[in-house]
Order: C-alpha cells, then sequence, then structure tokens
C-alpha cells in the first residue's frame, strides 16, 4: 500500500493525543479516495467491489485501528450514495474532501410539514465526526406533528443527510480505545431540511447501477466491520511476538517455553488465516451472484453472516490466548502494543458481532 510508513507508531500517538486523525493523514486519506471507496467514480470516488474494498481495510486497520475503523466507517456512510436523490448526490458527493459520518441510533423525529422536514434529535457513535462534512441519521418520521405507522403499526424510520454545519458535535467518545475515531455524538434542534435530504436503505430501490449497492445493509456493515477486527488482529499478534521474544533476550527462557509459543503462535495464526479465507470465499461467491442474478440467496446471506461473526469470535480467543505472553510491556500504557490491546478490546465489543453464529 502506498505511503504505508507514514502511518506509523509515532503519528497514531499523536493520533490518539488529539483524539482524530492527523493531518499527515488526512492529507493521503483524501488524495487516495478513501473516503470514497464505494461512491461512483464520476462522483469523483473509486467505486470499488466489496472484497477490493474489504481488502483496503483490512490492510489500514492492520496499520492501525483508528485509521482503518475511521475509514470503514465513514467509507460505510459515503455507501448510502446510492439511495440518494440525484440532487443530493451531485451537491455532496462531489467534493474532495468528502467525509460522511453516520449514526445507526434511532436518535430524532422529523416532521414533514409540506415539502420539508423539521428535523430534532440526539445520535451517538458517529465514527469520523471530527473529520466530518456531512452526517446522517435515522428518525422516526411524523406529518403535521403526527405519527406516521407502517401497516404493523409501528413508527416508520428513515434516514436523513445533514451538513456538518447544521449539527453540533458532543463530546461522548469517552473509551479506552479507538480513541482517535473521534466517535461523538451530535445532535440538531428545529432543523428545516429539503425533502431530498431524506433517504432509504432499500438494496432493490437503488437508484445507481453498480452491484455494491444492490448488496445487503446487514452484511456489508458485518463484513466490513469483521475485517478490522481482522487487522487490528494480525497487528497485535505480530506485537505479542515481538514483545515475547525480547522478554527472552533477558529472561533467558528454556527450549520448552519457547516451542510452546512458538507452536501457539502459529496455530493460533493458521486458524485466523483458516477462518480469514473462508470468509472471503463467502464473499467472493456472493459477489458473483449478485452480478449474475441481481440479487444474493439467503442461504448466502446467511453464511457471510456466521463466517464474519466466526472469523471475529476467533480473533477474540485468539488474542486474549495469546496475551499474557507479551509481559507487562502489554500494560504501559504508551506503548504501541497496549494501543493496539485497547483499541481491539473495544472495536471487539460492537453488537453487530458479539456472538459467534
Amino acid at each position: 500500500m502506498r505511503n504505508s510508513e507514514l502511518f506509523n507508531h509515532q503519528l497514531a500517538s499523536k493520533a490518539e493525543s488529539i483524539g482524530k486523525l492527523p493531518e499527515e493523514w488526512l492529507s493521503v486519506i483524501y488524495e487516495e479516495k478513501w473516503f470514497k471507496l464505494f461512491v461512483p467514480r464520476e462522483l469523483g470516488g473509486l467505486g470499488l467491489p466489496l472484497k477490493q474494498a474489504l481488502k483496503y481495510e483490512e490492510s489500514l486497520a492492520r496499520l492501525d485501528g483508528s485509521l482503518g475503523w475511521t475509514i470503514t466507517l465513514c467509507a460505510g456512510a459515503a455507501w448510502f450514495v446510492g439511495f440518494m436523490e440525484e440532487s443530493i448526490r451531485n451537491e455532496f458527493f462531489t467534493r474532495e474532501n468528502l467525509c460522511l459520518a453516520g449514526s445507526g441510533f434511532v436518535g430524532g423525529k422529523a416532521d414533514q410539514i409540506g415539502e420539508r422536514y423539521l428535523i430534532s434529535g440526539s445520535w451517538t457513535y458517529a465514527s469520523g465526526a471530527l473529520h466530518a462534512t456531512h452526517f446522517t441519521g435515522n428518525c422516526e418520521i411524523f406529518e403535521n406533528g403526527n405519527a406516521v405507522l407502517n401497516e404493523e403499526g409501528n413508527p416508520i424510520i428513515k434516514a436523513f443527510i445533514l451538513k456538518k454545519e447544521e449539527v453540533q458535535i458532543l463530546d461522548g467518545w469517552n473509551y479506552m480505545g479507538m480513541i482517535a475515531t473521534g466517535s461523538h455524538a451530535f445532535k440538531t434542534e428545529n432543523l428545516h431540511v429539503s425533502k431530498d435530504r431524506c433517504f432509504e436503505i432499500i438494496p432493490e430501490k437503488t437508484s445507481l447501477p453498480d452491484p455494491i449497492y444492490k448488496f445487503p445493509f446487514l452484511q456489508f456493515a458485518e463484513a466490513t466491520l469483521a475485517v478490522n477486527i481482522l487487522g487490528i488482529s494480525f497487528h497485535l499478534m505480530d506485537l505479542i511476538e515481538e514483545s515475547f521474544w525480547k522478554r527472552h533476550e533477558y529472561r533467558k527462557y528454556d527450549k520448552k517455553h519457547q516451542r510452546y509459543f512458538s507452536e501457539l503462535l502459529k496455530d493460533n495464526r493458521i486458524e485466523v488465516k483458516k477462518h480469514k479465507k473462508q470468509f472471503y470465499r463467502q464473499i467472493e461467491k456472493a459477489w458473483v451472484e449478485l452480478e449474475k442474478e441481481g440479487q444474493i440467496s439467503d442461504s448466502r446471506l446467511k453464511k457471510i453472516s456466521k463466517k464474519s461473526r466466526l472469523l471475529t469470535s476467533t480473533c477474540r480467543r485468539v488474542n486474549s490466548e495469546l496475551f499474557p505472553f507479551s509481559g507487562l510491556e502489554g500494560a504501559k500504557t504508551q506503548t504501541e502494543l497496549n494501543r493496539v490491546w485497547r483499541d481491539f478490546n473495544t472495536v471487539s465489543q460492537h453488537a453487530l458481532l458479539i456472538f459467534p453464529f
């Protein structure tokens, strides 16, 4: 990957200290269009197929957890371009420094009054909020003050795209890891927006021809999160191995202990790579189905969900088993190893991938 030497421990530490990605990284991100992985080329994006984008995200997460996660979540929010009005695509998505921060939380209410919506709400966990030019948030829909319900009597939920200057960012990201993602909350009050700012994520109704927008959102989200956890895990395993052999220089582990660690590390790496291969195989097969049939079978989607969760649970188990061999180096708060461990144990808590099935 170009410019990979720039994503080093020193700048990663700087990113953590300032709570966002540093300008040195952002300049590369904008140049390489990583926030626009899924934006069509005609709008200035990369327009990548899913597997290629996942490989990018895995590699970026291996360089630094906050780097990979911020790009993944912001690029994922920009994927919504496939469900927006043409007027919004042309107005917002052609910007070179476009960055969308989104929240899946239903934190707002949108009251349709004539040809506009009046929006108020507060949304959590918007990764990349401090870099965002736009925000997306889900709202319950009202019409002239009355809740709009579906046939089952449940509230209708739709998403909206908001400009940076229309929201207030709230300092709500106070966790031990993934600090540089700046995954803050945001809010707005009594904001009037035009109807074309509203969109629904329905693959069958995508307004763009690219296959990526027909990929169901659940499996899209599971896959993109799983490769971040995978990338961070590879980074962590490398650092644990390095720390163990540095300790050996002065502790002088006997041969049976050296052999035990080496075999454990080797077996665990093989296990993770096996599940990685199976995961990407399902992504490939799903993409072939999508291109040939225009949709992905339910059985294939279930396999993607299962492989995403199994890959994540394997990484969680492996990292837990290997971490004690890092020694106290893993507990020093200023070390790269500790930062990566904190990042992993924060990001792996994501509710979407907690269960292995």
